[in-house]
């Protein structure tokens, strides 16, 4: 957990390149904080799911137990700490999750078999309410949310990379949350971020019209990146995953030399 909020999310050793977030929860009886390091699942850019597995143990992890008496519990990502309302999935909903995530990694199939009991599966919603970012500067705060950006796209190229010929169902759910991650992040800057610093510097009116166009780029490839999934094309997805990932860093990078000096200046 150390590693994990000094390097803002990025850990080594058998957890290096894992989808990662820290789980604060209330203590059922004690009333306490309790926080503990969890593999997750993307779910859309909406939620994020995580499974109770314990390890293969045959009982409910004691942060289980805690949201089921307290479900509103704090997230850590690397990038943002937000609070979020936790509920356990049931039925036909938990089930296809769960196969999801099975489909992608069979260990959860081992975890579930070994532990002689259905694993649940929570799904965390975030709370509507500014969330606090891990870092101590505008500038810093861009800088951070651009290399969460830069590990999802590593995970999911490299994800593509092994797939087989059939698109896996998690696969497709991983590509559409970074699709909504990333058009929700250029939203929030065309709306808010962009007419500040232009309002503040008008000598970067032309840098800031070329940050737009990029914008209007990269929802372009993030369009066509969603076709291909409805399509089911194995060859095309990764065509279209490098093309938005030349894209999208070629942004970011440019991003980052015209904002975070005017953001920290």
């Amino acid at each position: 957990m150390e590693e994990f909020r000094a390097n803002n999310g990025v850990v080594g050793g058998m957890f290096a390149g894992a989808r990662l977030l820290l789980l604060t929860t209330v203590g059922a009886r004690s009333g306490r904080p309790h926080t503990v390091p969890l593999g997750y699942l993307p779910d859309g850019g909406e939620r994020v799911l995580v499974i109770a597995s314990a390890g293969g143990s045959p009982r409910d992890p004691a942060w289980f137990h805690n949201l089921v008496a307290h479900p509103r519990v704090t997230v850590e990502d690397g990038a943002f700490t937000y609070e979020a309302a936790a509920a356990v999935l049931t039925g036909a909903e938990r089930d296809t999750v769960f196969a999801r995530a099975v489909e992608q990694d069979a260990g959860w199939e081992r975890y579930e078999r070994a532990s002689g009991r259905v694993l649940p599966v929570v799904a965390l919603t975030a709370i509507p309410g500014p969330p606090r970012f891990n870092a101590s500067t505008p500038g810093g705060m861009l800088r951070v949310v651009h290399d969460a950006f830069r590990r999802e796209l590593a995970l999911i190229r490299a994800e593509v990379a092994g797939s087989g010929p059939v698109l896996g169902a998690q696969l497709r759910v991983n590509c559409l949350s970074l699709c909504a991650g990333v058009h929700g992040h250029h939203v929030r800057e065309d709306e808010g971020m962009f007419p500040g610093v232009e309002a503040a510097r008008p000598d970067l009116a032309e840098a800031m019209a070329a940050l737009r166009v990029e914008h209007e780029r990269i929802a372009a490839v993030l369009e066509r990146l969603r076709d291909v999934l409805g399509s089911g094309d194995r060859a095309g997805l990764a065509a279209e995953v490098d093309r938005l990932i030349a894209e999208l860093e070629s942004h970011l990078e440019h991003e980052e030399r015209v904002l975070i000096p005017v953001l920290d200046g």
